[in-house]
């Protein structure tokens, strides 16, 4: 408020000091006469007023001139009058941005002039400055800075130079303010000759200018997306692919100019690359041919490319992928097996079931595998038990065979047999305190403890869902004898049971596993059952339910609880764990109407069931009146 007060006092005495309105020149009561209107902040400002003998508010008058900065009165003690017409004033530090200086007379009720003071800062060098060539239409090139950190408080003017040094042409920007960014258009610069481009930052305190940047705008620019036409093969030439590109239509006059060219590759069952990224510089796309060589065999690959100017500038965007299968040739490596041997009781034979997988130095060389199982016979030869694509099979064999053969074979060729001992099981148990907790969202942690370790060659644990029995989701890992601990990680599902065994394996046979049951997460189950009467005494009731089925539990059953009472009667509650399925209601009144319910407790949560009401009479005979479903 006290500024509006003296803006309008100087507004209005100044005027009438100058005589306006009047007619012909009009000339000023006083002047002030500063070092500068615009100062760097903190620094000292010196200001003489000076009042001129026939100012019309001093004529005959002896006055005393005093300063005001804004709305605080100057101390006189900053202030040297020369004589009651001049003063000469000293602020030691302008700590403001802007404020009015006046000097005035009679306390300072009577303003004779005033001027405005700014103060700030000279602008900062500009930084980061950056340049990008784009060709799409309208082809330019883009630059753009940082202004510096500091606030100056001043306005600051920025403009952007150019000089192309073989032409001999400069250009000057000049830019709005707050702008910090310039498009120059493309034919203010030159393709295939270095361009000098640097910022000026300037306000009434200075100049500043930022580090040049000298450069081909070639070098600077970021091409479209290139595409890959076709990834294939060429006769004899195994591990490798043929990869044929072209730059985006727009940019193929470019098609004889160096590029470098980058290559990303990853096998199509997997997400992780198949390697760093291959780089090929000095190539043109005119001839856009590349070979990508040691990989794997009758593998499918996905490919990506990406340009940019020769070993210089920004890479373009990734390229579309497009697949590519390697030449096949013969599987290599061994299968890792698991086989599980029983008696059958109706003949001599042993049923078998043998589950294999890939062992770490396995190659498929080929995309259709078939697995063949073998059995020799007395001729020297082998007969044909199984020929499948799936990894396991089921077969029976006499009691004298001791052993089969495995193979993997595609288009080309077959893998070396593997040869599978088959031993029967051993009757003693060497597994103890087996348990399976989840490890994470994904994963269980198996532990166990070894009670016979004589003979063990390893182990093998074996998970597989519970609600789905279809031999093709049995899972197995092999185990070194050490080890007391598996991590195992699957397309597990929370809230559905799965069976974990471990198996010892001697080196005359296999030993009975031990299994437990686990869940990654459990939930309360998805129905509680219904409580039916099966006996009656003179006050007591026994109640009993079936089983929950599998799917629906959700977890590990905890705990029954049937809670019931009489009308306006306390709460009782009878409790059953998982494998007792029944409770008695006791000491019931006679004639009295009983409500209950059950709830069923996971370690997951709890599910209140249906309420019932049961009259009890003096005979001991009851009557279930109605069910009604609570809200659950």
């Amino acid at each position: 408020m006290m500024t509006y007060t003296w803006m309008l006092v100087i507004a209005v005495l100044v005027d009438s000091a100058n005589g306006a309105g009047s007619q012909g020149d009009i000339q000023p009561c006083a002047r002030i006469h500063t070092s500068s209107s615009v100062v760097p902040l903190g620094s000292p400002v010196t200001a003489t007023c000076v009042i001129r003998e026939d100012c019309p508010l001093v004529i005959g008058q002896a006055v005393h001139i005093e300063w005001r900065l804004g709305s605080e009165l100057i101390l006189n003690s900053l202030a040297a009058n020369e004589s009651n017409r001049v003063s000469r004033i000293v602020v030691p530090s302008f700590n403001r941005t802007e404020a009015l200086l006046v000097c005035c007379i009679q306390n300072c009720s009577q303003v004779v002039t005033g001027v405005e003071i700014r103060a700030g800062c000279p602008p900062e060098e500009p930084q980061n400055l950056t340049c990008q060539t784009k060709f799409s239409s309208p082809s330019s090139l883009n630059c753009e800075w940082e202004p510096g950190q500091r606030d100056t408080h001043l306005p600051t003017k920025y403009s952007l130079h150019t000089e192309i040094r073989d032409i001999n042409e400069n250009y000057t920007y000049k830019l709005p303010p707050d702008v910090h960014h310039y498009s120059i258009p493309r034919n203010e610069f030159v393709l295939f000759n270095d361009i000098k481009i640097y910022v000026k930052a300037e306000n009434d305190l200075g100049v500043a200018t930022s580090a040049p940047l000298v450069f081909d705008p070639v070098q600077a620019a970021k091409f479209d997306q290139p595409s890959i036409e076709t990834l294939g093969v060429e006769p004899k030439r195994l591990g490798c692919l043929k990869l044929k590109w072209r730059m985006s239509q727009q940019q193929s006059w470019f098609s004889h100019n160096q590029l470098s060219l980058e290559v990303r590759l990853w096998t199509a069952d997997s997400d992780q690359m198949s390697g760093p990224p291959i780089l090929v510089s000095q190539v043109r796309p005119s001839k856009a041919v590349t070979e990508c060589c040691r990989l794997l065999h009758g593998t499918r690959y996905l490919a990506q490319i990406r340009v940019r100017y020769y070993m210089q500038g920004p890479w373009s965007e990734w390229s579309s992928s497009k697949s590519g299968v390697t030449l096949e040739t013969a599987p290599t490596g061994r299968l890792d097996s698991w086989m599980k041997v029983s008696k059958n009781h109706t003949s001599k034979n042993l049923d078998i079931q043998l589950f294999w997988k890939p062992s770490k130095q396995f190659r498929a060389n080929g995309q259709n595998l078939t697995y063949v199982v073998l059995k020799p016979n007395r001729r020297d030869k082998r007969e044909r038990m199984c020929s499948t694509n799936e990894k396991w099979c089921t077969f029976q064999v006499s009691r004298r065979v001791r052993k089969v053969y495995l193979s993997a074979v595609n288009s080309v060729g077959e893998s070396p047999l593997t040869e599978i001992r088959i031993y029967q099981p051993k009757a003693h148990t060497a597994i103890m305190d087996v348990t399976a907790v989840p490890h994470d969202d994904r994963s269980f942690l198996v532990q166990w403890r070894a009670e016979v370790t004589l003979g063990l060659t390893d182990y093998v644990v074996e998970w597989k869902p519970l609600l789905n029995l279809d031999l093709s989701h049995i899972r197995f890992e092999i185990v070194n004898k050490n080890q007391s601990s598996l991590i195992i990680n699957g397309s597990f599902e929370p809230y559905k049971p799965y069976g974990i065994s471990v198996y010892p394996r001697f080196k005359d046979g296999m030993g009975p596993p031990q299994t437990v049951n686990a869940y990654l997460r459990q939930k309360a189950p998805s129905v509680v059952p219904k409580i039916q009467i099966k006996k009656t005494w003179w006050s007591d009731i026994e109640v009993s339910w079936d089983e929950i089925p599998l799917q629906q539990r959700n977890g590990f059953i905890k705990s029954y609880q049937v809670f019931y009472w009489e009308e306006n009667g306390s709460v009782q509650v009878e409790r059953a764990n998982a494998e007792d399925r029944k409770v008695i209601l006791k000491h019931l009144n006679t004639p009295s109407t009983y409500e209950a319910f059950m709830m069923v407790s996971t370690f997951g949560g709890s599910l209140n069931g249906s309420t019932i009401y049961v009259k009890m009479n003096s005979f001991g005979w009851y009557h279930i009146l109605i069910y009604h479903l609570e809200s659950q």
